[in-house]
């Protein structure tokens, strides 16, 4: 008897197993930071609650727009590979700028690391000195870019964080993804269930490759004897290495709607996740080359997160499975608004 309700358990642990991860679909209060600037891009402060409308799927919502600061917990996501070997020491050099103008005063900011493994280099401090440490022990490591994992583990560090603040992520990487077990799916559903911003400054890959040390390349499967030559070309290796064809990817930009993400549409390939996690939490993107390139994009962040408008709301509506589309317009003319484009919920069985 005690035997088989031990392989009961047994079994039942491994249906468990094999089943597939449940998707949560309740929705409580959705969160839209939310920034407004004239035609000039400059931004625009001031607006009182009653100078904003939000409709989600086109119905009306009621909402409140905290126009106070917010306490920021902040997650530096950096690319510590082989490929970013030579932009390391700049980004060691940004400690203060995180404390001082993004997160501010009464922020808080953890380090994270990423190759093929995911090192938390500092865990959320407000202390500058802390985090400048933690920048110093920035150390390349292989070829693997993990960096939709990255983006996961960040999303659950700010997690538990408490639920009065704001909620960013900065990846300071390529735009790539190489090696991650999660899916970019995966991925968006921490981000929208955890209210996270994304905002990237994306390391420039023609850089990276230029600079980067060459690896050894691989032994070559057909001798260079058996290569066909041209007339009069005799078959030595350098000769046969200038006729052989290069083989490349043809990598394109193309990035699929959010609703396919989420419905796992077969064949799904995003070539820029970077651009998918920025533009699904209302983020932005900003790239770098040069140390200045990079700590004026800092400051950009900095700006825009103090200048934001933080909207929040109960969906009316929140039963209604599938993408949720958010508009958010104000009463003031001449302005252009960016935000969250919306969320997912899953439809019920």
């Amino acid at each position: 008897m005690k035997r088989a309700f031990i392989l009961s358990l047994v079994l039942a642990g491994l249906a468990a197993a094999q089943e597939p991860p449940t998707f949560r679909a309740g929705v409580q209060v959705v969160v839209v930071p939310t920034v407004v600037t004239d035609d000039q891009g400059n931004y625009i402060n001031g607006l009182q609650p009653q100078d904003f409308r939000l409709t989600d799927n086109g119905q009306p919502q009621r909402i409140q727009v905290d126009v106070t600061y917010v306490p920021i917990s902040l997650v530096v996501a950096i690319q510590a590979s082989s490929a970013t070997e030579s932009v390391l020491p700049k980004i060691q050099k940004i400690g203060s700028l995180l404390q001082g103008l993004v997160t501010g005063e009464q922020g808080e900011v953890a380090i994270l690391a990423f190759d093929h493994r995911i090192q938390t280099l500092q865990d959320f401090t407000s202390d500058t000195d802390k985090i400048e440490e933690a920048l110093k022990k920035l150390r390349a490591g292989s070829s693997s870019s993990r960096l939709t994992d990255a983006v996961v583990t960040s999303a659950r560090m700010l997690n538990r964080r408490p639920p009065h603040r704001r909620r960013v992520l900065l990846l300071i990487s390529e735009t790539r993804d190489g090696g991650s077990e999660a899916r970019v799916r995966d991925a968006l559903t921490d981000l929208q269930f955890d209210n996270v911003s994304v905002y990237s400054v994306n390391i420039n890959r023609a850089v990276t490759t230029l600079l980067a040390k060459p690896e050894p390349p691989p032994p070559d499967s057909i001798p260079f004897s058996a290569r066909p030559m041209p007339a009069g070309v005799p078959s030595w290796p350098s000769s046969a290495e200038q006729v052989a064809p290069v083989v490349g990817k043809n990598a394109g930009n193309v990035i699929p709607a959010f609703t396919e993400i989420f419905r796992q549409a077969k064949a799904i390939f995003v070539a820029n996740p970077v651009e998918v996690y920025t533009q699904f939490t209302g983020g932005k993107e900003h790239s770098f080359v040069s140390q200045r390139d990079l700590e004026r994009a800092i400051t950009g962040i900095g700006n825009e997160l103090h200048s934001e408008y933080l909207i929040t709301y109960v969906p009316s509506n929140k039963e209604e499975g599938g993408f949720h589309d958010i508009v958010v317009t104000v009463n003031r003319r001449d302005t252009k608004v960016r935000t969250r484009p919306g969320y997912w919920v899953a439809s019920r069985q």
